[in-house]
């Protein structure tokens, strides 16, 4: 084994004596020099690469160039290579007797091993583990450290050896990067074609779909001008039927206009000749005076004259009313009224022949009694004293079941006083009504606005609002200021101004049951609550408003106005309470309308009391009233469609209260009106004029056979003065 040979041969060489050992000092000293250097170069960095003889791969060629230097395990081989006969000659001389460096060949035991055997380089271990670190085991055998220079030669080998695998390894990079290239350079020229040969394959396909989409849109041009030429051709022949029919229609329109000018030209005239018979009706009948007694007549009535008279002038109205409603009187129409103005005729004359008859009656009673006054001479003293008969009333005794046609004296004087008292105090603020002066119109304006603002806001919202409203009126009344439309204002300011207040506050309350009451029936108890309050703190208020709900509608009164002499139909008409508008009176509907907005707040207001009021008096204007009114009616004869309205009207509204007032007396004038006051109206009630009748008489028919009339809608209730 070659480490057992190494230690007898260094033993051997220790035996030979001091002289040897002397003579092998500086050889030991070299060699360790030498295992330095190679310790050093192992330790370095290029010791520390890795040499391959054959590689396959490119890639270690370039790893190789780029990590760092080291030595392989080759150097050695090469070390032990260039110093082999050198370590051999020292070994020979330190085996030499007599401590002499021996110089003869190698024993036949070394030199018998083949020079061409390459020893294996020596491991770091075994190195380690020599006893001697001078001392380099190769191949089993101690070597000696070879001189610096071969060292030296050893490293520039080893250099050389590395730049030519570096300049391999380079050249082969360079051949692989231009083989890379050169593959890049055809895939672009590749890519390139191919791209190019898209391109056009591309464009073609685009030109392709451009061609055909022409194509196509000028077959769907030519399709579209063809159904546009049919179109066309459709539409002129259209157009010369439209234009046909739309010439027939004009002539058929003219046709018709002419036609209906003509109707109503007709109608026209019938109707001027329906007011004039009217008008000579109404004359007539003015002649006829049911409470006129000749002078010298006693036992003669005119009543049943008159009530005759009524009842034609009554059933002339009603056509008129009926014809203008249906627009135009007809041909019969004109033919009934001409027929009732010769009865009217009739009736006068038989009226004056009867007048004439009773005149001679009375001559030749008058002869009669002149004889017997000259018999009675003669008897101074045989003929008791005569006591002369009672004298009969001025009107006379009626006739049974005859009413009357006027309203009573007292009623009468009540309803004039009344309209002098707004007379009266028109009369007081004329001059302020009159005045240029601007600052007068202006405070004129502005309390204008503080009455008509608040009334107008009168509703059944809230019972909180309404007493608002109440509390700014009083406080304009009493004399405070007020604030209207950004304004602060005072009745003070003009001397006139509380009268000019009084007059228009009652004017609006009448105005607000023209137009509010007659559309909305449930706002105459809001109106009617404040109008009550009004009026019991300033009673002049009420009198006003009286005043102007009686010149606005006479039938609150209750009378019918009679037509003056010389008076024109038109005002005639305004008297009965129609509105007329150059000379064309307003539609019947509306003026029913309104007269029952007017009644139906006039049966709230006699009912309803202020409740922050003072009620330790009496109503300022009672239940009490709307009794003697309901009278009145009845004692008087009725007019078509109107008596029938108003009754309904006013029963509705205040029914209750007077059910809860009167009791049996209310029910046993319930029934004369069922019994005795229906036929009345019926009578002279057309059959297209039945519609209040109807309803009038359900309403009392209903009433009687519940014994109860409910109270009216919207009454207010003690929960509305908690909103």
């Amino acid at each position: 084994m070659a480490a057992p040979l190494g230690k007898r041969k260094w033993r051997c060489a220790r035996r030979g004596g001091g002289a040897a050992y002397k003579g092998a000092g500086s050889a030991m000293e070299a060699r360790d020099l030498r295992w330095e250097t190679l310790e050093a170069l192992r330790a370095s960095s290029k010791g520390r690469l890795k040499y391959f003889r054959h590689s396959d791969r490119d890639e270690d060629i370039l790893e190789g160039c780029i990590s760092p230097l080291m030595l392989s395990s080759y150097a050695g081989w090469v070390l032990d290579r260039m110093a082999g006969s050198s370590a051999q000659a020292a070994a020979r001389s330190v085996c030499a007797p007599g401590g002499t460096a021996s110089h003869t060949a190698p024993p036949a035991e070394e030199s018998s091993a083949p020079a061409c055997e390459e020893p294996s380089p020596p491991s770091r271990s075994e190195t380690k583990g020599s006893s001697d670190p001078g001392v380099l085991e190769v191949n089993q055998e101690v070597l000696p450290i070879p001189p610096v220079s071969k060292m030296a030669k050893v490293e520039g080998c080893i250099q050389m050896y590395e730049e030519i695998y570096r300049m391999k390894g380079r050249e082969r990079l360079r051949q692989r990067q231009e083989q890379q290239e050169q593959m890049v350079r055809a895939a672009c020229d590749m890519a390139r074609e191919q791209l190019k040969r898209f391109d056009e394959m591309k464009e073609l396909k685009r030109r392709q779909e451009i061609q055909e989409l022409r194509e196509v849109m000028e077959k769907s041009l030519k399709e579209t001008q063809g159904q546009q030429e049919k179109l066309k051709e459709e539409h002129r022949h259209r157009a010369k039927i439209l234009n046909l029919k739309l010439r027939e229609a004009e002539q058929q329109r003219q046709r018709q206009e002419e036609q209906e000018r003509l109707r109503r030209e007709e109608g026209q005239e019938r109707l001027r000749r329906l007011y004039s018979i009217q008008e000579e009706l109404l004359q007539l009948n003015q002649q006829i005076d049911p409470n006129y007694k000749h002078k010298d007549l006693l036992k003669i009535d005119l009543s049943a004259y008159s009530n005759r008279g009524n009842q034609i002038c009554g059933l002339v109205s009603g056509l008129i009313r009926t014809t203008s409603e249906r627009g135009f009187p007809s041909q019969m129409d004109v033919a009934n009224t001409e027929q009732a103005l010769k009865e009217m005729r009739g009736l006068i004359s038989s009226m004056q022949q009867e007048i004439a008859a009773a005149v001679e009656e009375k001559k030749r009673r008058d002869e009669q009694e002149k004889k017997q006054k000259q018999e009675e001479l003669l008897k101074k003293q045989q003929a008791e004293a005569q006591t002369p008969a009672p004298a009969q009333p001025a009107g006379g005794k009626q006739q049974k079941g005859a009413l009357s046609v006027k309203a009573g004296e007292g009623v009468m004087k009540w309803y004039q006083q009344l309209q002098d008292t707004a007379a009266q105090c028109a009369a007081a603020f004329s001059a302020m009504s009159h005045s240029k002066d601007a600052e007068v119109k202006k405070i004129r304006m502005e309390l204008q606005k503080a009455v008509t603002i608040p009334v107008s806001q009168i509703s059944t919202i809230a019972g909180s609002q309404l007493r608002q409203i109440f509390d700014k009126l009083n406080n304009l009344l009493s004399g405070k200021p007020v604030q209207s439309a950004g304004e602060t204002v005072l009745v003070t300011q003009l001397p006139q101004g509380l009268d000019f207040v009084y007059y228009k506050l009652a004017e609006k309350f009448v105005r607000q049951g023209e137009e509010e009451v007659a559309s909305h029936r449930e706002s105459a108890f809001p109106i009617a609550l404040v109008i009550s309050g009004i009026w019991e703190a300033y009673p002049r208020v009420g009198e006003l408003f009286l005043a102007h709900l009686h010149k606005t509608c006479p039938y609150s009164v209750p009378f019918y106005p009679a037509c003056k002499e010389g008076a024109s139909m038109e005002e005639y008409q305004r008297m009965l309470g129609y509105l007329v508008q150059d000379s064309k009176m307003e539609e019947e509907d509306h003026f029913l309308k309104r007269m029952s907005g007017l009644i139906r707040l006039y049966a709230a207001v006699i009912q309803l009391r202020w409740p922050y009021g003072n009620k330790q008096g009496a109503h300022p204007h009672g239940l009490s009233y709307g009794w003697c009114w309901l009278a009145q009616m009845l004692n008087m004869e009725p007019l078509v469609v109107v008596t029938a309205t108003l009754l309904y009207d006013f029963l509705e509204v205040c029914g209750h209260a007077l059910m809860k007032q009167y009791h049996c007396q209310f029910w046993k004038l319930l029934l004369v009106m069922q019994e005795d006051y229906i036929p009345r109206i019926e009578a002279i009630t057309n059959v297209g004029q039945k519609a209040s009748l109807t309803r009038f008489k359900q309403f009392l028919q209903e009433s009687l056979q519940k014994k109860d009339i409910p109270l009216p809608k919207g009454f207010p209730q003690p929960s509305f003065w908690r909103s």
